[in-house]
C-alpha cells in the first residue's frame, strides 16, 4: 500500500509531525536504489513476491559511489575486522565503519548495519535498541520495497534481542510492533497492531504506542481511528505539537475544515520557527474561503 503524504505546511513537517509520520533518519544520508521488478496489477498481494537483498549486495552498490581515497580508508577498515581477535576490538572497528559510512560516505544502511553489528556484539539493552529503532525510523521513509522489508527484519532482529535482556520494555514491544505494520514482513498487519495494543491495553498513557498506532490507522485509511487516537494523546498530554498538528492535517484531508482550523491555531503558540507560524497561518487563511 502506498503510504500518504501527510503534513503539507512546508517547514513545520521537519520540525513537528513529520517525526512521527515519517521517521527520524541520520540526515541527508545516501539511499541505496535498488531495482524492483513489480508484477501486474492483478489484485493479486504480492508482498509475499519481494526479492530479498543481502547486506553484501548494500554494500557492493555503496562503494560503487566512493572515491579512490574513501576505498582506501575503507578496505583499511574492512580489513581490520579479521584482525581483531578480542570482541572489544570487532566492535570498535565496526563502529568506527558505521562512522565512516555516516560521516565520510554517507550512506545510511551501511552506516545502520555496522551500527548494529556492533550492538549484536556488545549485546547491551541501550546498544540493541538504538540500532532497531534507527532502522525502524528509516524504513518508514523508505519508498523501495526490497529495503523496506530488509529494515524491518535487521530491526526485528534487535529488538528480539533487546527484549530478551528486558521483557518489560514497552518501547522495544512498540517498535517489534511496528516492524510488522510497516515492513512488510507478515502477511497482516494486525501481527503488528496486536503487539502495539499489548502495550496500549496495559498503559493507555503511553505516548510512543498511542502515536504507533495513530500511523498505523492512516497507512490503512481509516481516519477516524486516527482521530480518535489522536483526542486521547492531546488529552494525554497537552500542548503536544506533534499531535496537535497531525491531528489537524487528518481533520484537513477528512473534509472537516472547521476542525481543522481549531487545530492548527492551536498549534501557532507552541511553533517557534517563524517560518513555520507563516506556513500554518497561510494554510488557516486557505481553509477559512
Amino acid at each position: 500500500m502506498k503510504k500518504p503524504q501527510w503534513i503539507t505546511i512546508g517547514i513545520a513537517v521537519v520540525l513537528t509531525a513529520g517525526i512521527f509520520v515519517f521517521g527520524r533518519t541520520v540526515p541527508r544520508k545516501k539511499q541505496i536504489v535498488v531495482a524492483e521488478q513489480h508484477g501486474p496489477d492483478d489484485g493479486h498481494d504480492h508482498s509475499t513476491d519481494i526479492q530479498p537483498i543481502s547486506i553484501d549486495t548494500i554494500l557492493v552498490l555503496a562503494k560503487k559511489g566512493l572515491n579512490r581515497d574513501q576505498v582506501v580508508k575503507l578496505n583499511t577498515l574492512e580489513n581490520s575486522i579479521t584482525r581483531g581477535d578480542l570482541k572489544d576490538q570487532q566492535v570498535h572497528v565496526y563502529h568506527q565503519l558505521a562512522r565512516f559510512w555516516a560521516d565520510s560516505a554517507r550512506a545510511f544502511e551501511p552506516y545502520a548495519w555496522y551500527t548494529g553489528e556492533a550492538a549484536r556484539l556488545e549485546n547491551s539493552e541501550k546498544s540493541l535498541t538504538f540500532a532497531a529503532q534507527l532502522f525502524l525510523d528509516n524504513l518508514q521513509n523508505e519508498t523501495t520495497p526490497s529495503l523496506i522489508q530488509w529494515k524491518a527484519l535487521q530491526a526485528k532482529d534487535l529488538f528480539e534481542r533487546s527484549l530478551k535482556i528486558n521483557p518489560d520494555n514497552d518501547s522495544a514491544k512498540v517498535g517489534l510492533g511496528a516492524c510488522y505494520l510497516f515492513g512488510g514482513i507478515s502477511s497482516t498487519p494486525m501481527v503488528g497492531i496486536s503487539q502495539i495494543k499489548q502495550v496500549v491495553d496495559k498503559d493507555s498513557t503511553n505516548i510512543y504506542a498511542q502515536m504507533m498506532l495513530v500511523r498505523g490507522s492512516l497507512v490503512s485509511g481509516q481516519y477516524e481511528k486516527a482521530i480518535s487516537r489522536l483526542l486521547t494523546v492531546n488529552n494525554i498530554k497537552s500542548g503536544f505539537l506533534d499531535a496537535i498538528l497531525l491531528l489537524a492535517e487528518v481533520y484537513e484531508r477528512t473534509g472537516d475544515k472547521k476542525n481543522a482550523v481549531v487545530w492548527y491555531e492551536k498549534s501557532l503558540p507552541l511553533v517557534e520557527l517563524p517560518e513555520a507560524k507563516t506556513a500554518i497561518r497561510e494554510r488557516v487563511a486557505v481553509l477559512k474561503k
